[in-house]
């Protein structure tokens, strides 16, 4: 498997290197989302009835008979200058063409319904030129009716098609034992006792083994902060579509990347805006993705765009990263624009604007240039290191001690005896005589945070008050 070096770092073209890799690419709108959803069978692919939805390769790990692989979706793939939005559709069509170029099957789909089109020709005209195997998939048979006009996709000259059902699963079996036939055999096998079960990128990180080896970071701002410029700067190729119309990504794309630090999932995601100005179904769904996404990751790169400074959507982003326990590395991008007076005037914005997060790591960084990108992984060592705190309970208590010696709680509550009881983040268990107000809670978490350097990582306090006194 090819790997990609940039800035002492390298991407896996893949999440699993080894796996066969199966692209499904076609024209817009022909069912390709579905169809990785079908295989999958869950929905992970954000699917709507108007097309270009896709724009990013989004690739998942998925079995079928026992047997792993890689399936990729892809953008619809257009001509160039096919289209008024000709920059767009030339880089979602680049990034088709690319999975068409990586891919060991490519399942190319048409729409049955319509039959071939100048697209379609396009498509396979690219698919002819390639050394490995090719099927036609047609898209859309929900009946006989239908499965009798698929024969003049043969016209395309990529073999007989398959007729098939994405949406209601029809003819999925006998296209998958079909690819299965074909994968190469040093492909990944599941044990000899586990059944066909599908899976998500969830499970498997770039080696091919559990997540708990995976540190990962995900990157999160508004429309079009440069965070998919940032992303692909980060694993060192052109995995997102960048784009200067805002909501160019629609879904969570990641990739691993091997550093010095160990592996690390970068996760890019859509520009996250207010319920309110949210009109489409689609960018409802996406903006779903990427909290999810927000919730599963160990680390949070907040993007904010210097040229505009912190908006009321930055600051509620925050406070939502901050409330899923999830550490935040603020990267003021788009430093490099700014006048001297005006990045005078950021940092204190930045103060006042985020106050609510303490002593949160700011970085002033250009992603499209490179510039600061260098300093970004020991930033997050420093935030990994402090994530991963675990503090002897004798420290604890002690600190617990000083704290209510210099300022007691009201009504003679007090902590007995306290515990870290878990890290990811740093979690204390207090057990109290009786009801703690929580300010006073908030105080003794200073406390905690200051004596062991918590820095702006998440902080979590369980109460447990005795029985009886």
């Amino acid at each position: 498997m090819a790997e990609v070096k940039a800035a002492g770092q390298t991407s896996t073209a893949s999440l699993a290197p080894g796996m066969p890799i199966v692209a499904i690419v076609g024209r817009s709108n022909v069912g390709k989302s579905t169809l990785m959803n079908r295989i999958l069978g869950r929905r992970e692919a954000i699917v709507a009835e108007h097309p270009g939805v896709t724009r990013d390769r989004k690739e998942m790990v998925a079995s079928w008979q026992g047997r792993q692989f890689t399936v990729v979706d892809t953008g619809g793939w257009l001509p160039k200058g096919g289209s008024s939005n000709d920059t767009m559709d030339d880089k979602v069509s680049a990034q088709s063409e690319k999975s068409m170029a990586d891919a060991d099957v490519v399942v190319m789909m048409v729409d049955s319904q319509i039959g071939i089109t100048s697209e379609d020709e396009g498509v396979a005209a690219k698919l002819r030129h390639r050394g490995g195997p090719v099927f036609v998939v047609a898209n859309k048979v929900d009946d006989e009716m239908h499965k009798a006009g698929i024969w003049e996709f043969t016209g395309l000259g990529l073999g007989d098609p398959f007729p098939v059902s994405a949406l209601h699963g029809i003819g999925m079996g006998d296209l998958l034992d079909a690819v299965m036939a074909v994968l190469p055999l040093e492909n990944l096998f599941l044990d000899s006792d586990a059944t066909a079960t599908t899976f998500g990128s969830d499970n498997l990180d770039a080696s091919g083994s559990s997540d708990e080896l995976v540190i990962s970071v995900v990157i999160a701002g508004r429309p079009n902060a440069g965070k998919s410029t940032l992303f692909n700067r980060l694993i060192g190729e052109d995995r997102s579509v960048v784009h200067d119309q805002p909501g160019t990504t629609r879904d969570a794309i990641d990739t691993v990347v091997k550093t010095e630090l160990g592996l690390i999932r970068f996760v890019d995601t859509a520009g996250m805006r207010r319920r309110a100005r949210i009109h489409e179904a689609t960018e409802y769904y996406s903006v779903l993705r990427a909290l999810e996404a927000v919730d599963r990751s160990d680390i949070a790169l907040l993007l904010i765009d210097a040229t505009v400074g912190v908006t009321r959507q930055d600051q509620r982003l925050a406070e939502r990263i901050d409330a899923a326990g999830c550490p935040i590395v603020v990267l003021l991008n788009k430093w490099d624009l700014l006048t001297t007076q005006a990045r005078e005037a950021m940092v204190g914005e930045i103060e006042r604007g985020l106050c609510f997060l303490g002593k949160v790591t700011v970085m002033r960084v250009s992603a499209m240039y490179g510039k600061g990108i260098s300093r970004l992984l020991p930033q997050l060592q420093g935030v990994i290191t402090q994530y991963r705190r675990r503090v002897p309970t004798q420290a604890v208590n002690k600190v617990l001690r000083d704290a209510q010696a210099v300022h007691r709680a009201p009504d003679g509550a007090r902590v007995l005896y306290a515990m870290q009881g878990a890290t990811d983040p740093p979690t204390f268990t207090l057990f109290v005589n009786r009801t703690l107000p929580r300010t006073y809670l908030r105080y003794l978490e200073r406390c905690l945070r200051e004596a062991f350097h918590l820095g702006s990582v998440p902080l979590k306090l369980q109460v447990r008050r005795r029985s009886s006194e």
